[in-house]
């Protein structure tokens, strides 16, 4: 990445700071997963949702729930299941019968920080009561639409789709997703400090619990952030690029022969915004005022590997999405 350029002194560098608290604090927790805790940031300072994929066990879900123990904000973990209800999600009209009248019951969605554990295991219809308020930031029941709160930050996460009992998320509710990161087994010396830290824990060690006095992180300083983020500086040959890429999963064919026989659809306008926010917010949290080509390239298989689908071909020449993105980003030039 090119050298960091520092931001001017004002007021942001305090929310800097205490945005860089948050991160450590999470990276104390979540030991050998920083590149999740970093997109997670990623995700909450350009203002969408996150979808993570990984195997049971590996902090997914203590992920989120430490970042809620770092944000001002309500905390609320949805497991779903195969006999989950739309309704479940969204909240229902309840009749009462003292006065004959129906009042509204919010469901979990109407909290700020949701994790939705192990999405893939619901049914469509259940996973698409989330497109609304993705989307939107409000829900419909009935004839009635309720506004969800200026902080909503969705976490969902899925085991691995070759897994017995789940089912692929329709790409509709892909697409609302900002990022998708693909998660792994922490390293050996990692797993010998999560021995440690949850031992510690277990023991009660003040220590190993203890929270930062600067967190819980305001609501404020993440809008101001978010503000600050869309005024840093990109120069039209990188937004220029970023086009280039997006277009390049459309029409592939202008750009490689392999690329033409495995894409099947290309990314929607969605990835080329996510783009711009999430090269911003990297930008940012790296100190610097300006955004890179490297910052793009860092992002591009977070961004792209759920908004590109593939066809059989590339399944019979055994080319995943990740591959494809390599191809795509050594084929479009830097401009």
């Amino acid at each position: 990445m090119s050298k960091a350029t520092p931001m001017p002194e004002t007021g942001s560098s305090s929310a800097r700071d205490q945005v860089q608290v948050l991160m450590d604090y999470m990276n104390n927790h979540i030991l050998g997963q920083q590149k999740l805790v970093t997109r997670m940031l990623i995700t909450l300072l350009a203002d969408g949702h996150l979808l993570v994929e990984g195997a049971p066990g590996l902090a997914k879900t203590r992920a989120v729930k430490t970042l809620a123990v770092g944000l001002e904000g309500d905390f609320k973990r949805i497991q779903f299941t195969p006999d989950l209800l739309p309704s479940d999600l969204t909240g229902t009209d309840v009749y009462r019968p003292q006065d004959g009248s129906f009042e509204f019951q919010p469901g979990p969605l109407f909290h700020q920080i949701i994790v939705a554990d192990e999405i893939n295991r619901a049914p469509a219809k259940v996973q698409s009561a989330l497109l609304e308020s993705m989307e939107e930031r409000q829900i419909t029941v009935g004839d009635r639409t309720y506004p969800l709160s200026d902080l909503f930050f969705v976490m969902a996460t899925q085991n691995p789709i070759e897994q017995e009992g789940t089912y692929p998320l329709p790409e509709a509710q892909l697409d609302r997703f900002l990022l998708k990161v693909n998660i792994d087994y922490p390293v050996v010396s990692s797993e010998v400090k999560i021995m440690q830290q949850v031992r510690k824990e277990a023991l009660g060690d003040s220590l190993a619990l203890k929270v930062p006095p600067t967190l819980p992180l305001s609501q404020q300083i993440i809008f101001g952030v978010r503000q600050q983020i869309l005024s840093l500086h990109m120069a039209e040959s990188v937004e220029e690029y970023i086009a280039q890429l997006v277009n390049a999963t459309r029409n592939p064919q202008a750009y490689s022969s392999d690329l033409d026989q495995w894409i099947q659809y290309g990314a929607s306008p969605r990835a080329t915004l996510a783009f711009d926010r999430c090269a911003r917010a990297l930008a940012w949290l790296d100190n610097r005022d300006y955004v890179s080509p490297e910052d793009v390239q860092q992002l591009a298989h977070e961004i792209l590997r759920h908004r590109v689908l593939l066809n059989y071909q590339a399944e019979m020449d055994g080319i995943n999405t990740d591959a494809v993105i390599d191809e795509l980003l050594s084929q479009v030039p830097v401009a």
